[in-house]
């Protein structure tokens, strides 16, 4: 299986029905890298309505082969055939969960918890995601992850990085001396009247990082 990387955006299923397929067939079409559906539903929809929504977004990104990934609920991943989960949190039953999401793929949120790392790396993660770099309305649980310890993330484990939390274009480049492999973006794409093109700006971005790292 390839190596995660890029862009990552995590999609709010709250955003009214047509807008929400819109922007995300625009970032489809730009060439997204991993689509996440974010636990934020609207609260009159019932678990079949869930289903439904994450099954067409399923069916719209498998012709580009990007990966859609279910937030927390592994339940609704399996009944969608999503490629896997992400958890925000290590879920109690997790012996349980992982043997029933073989085959499919798995990450986790991690903040400053240095075990939660090794964790993960010894429990067959497929990457692992920092929450948050900088202050963001959306990700107002996340605490501020430190830079040492995505610098020791990298020294202790070789699963994919991605970090997450108010990353914008304007300042990227001021993670440049850190170790990742992508960005996950909510509101960066999603909010703006471009996806694609900002998508397109991002992965720009992280092309000219990766460059300046080789050299």
């Amino acid at each position: 299986m390839k190596r995660l990387e890029g862009v990552y955006l995590v999609a709010d299923p709250a955003i009214q029905g047509n807008l929400l397929f819109s922007k995300l067939q625009e970032a489809l079409r730009a060439g997204v890298d991993v689509l996440q559906l974010w636990n934020h539903w609207p609260p009159e929809f019932t678990h079949s309505d869930k289903i439904q929504l994450a099954k067409e977004v399923v069916d719209m990104a498998e012709p580009y082969g990007t990966p859609v990934l279910m937030n927390e609920d592994w339940e609704l991943a399996l009944q969608c055939n999503a490629a896997g989960v992400h958890f925000d949190t290590i879920p109690q039953d997790w012996p349980a969960i992982k043997e029933a999401l073989k085959g499919r793929l798995v990450g986790f949120t991690v903040g400053n918890n240095v075990e939660r790392i090794r964790w993960a790396q010894s429990e067959g993660a497929d990457y692992v995601s920092f929450c948050a770099l900088f202050p963001s309305a959306s990700v107002d649980s996340c605490e501020i992850v430190r830079p040492e310890t995505v610098l020791m993330a990298r020294s202790i484990s070789s699963l994919p990085i991605f970090l997450s939390g108010g990353i914008r274009p304007d300042n990227l480049k001021k993670l440049a001396q850190l170790p990742f492999d992508g960005v996950a973006i909510i509101s960066g794409i999603m909010n703006t009247e471009d996806p694609a093109r900002q998508i397109g700006v991002y992965r720009a971005l992280l092309h000219e990082l990766k460059a300046t790292k080789k050299n």
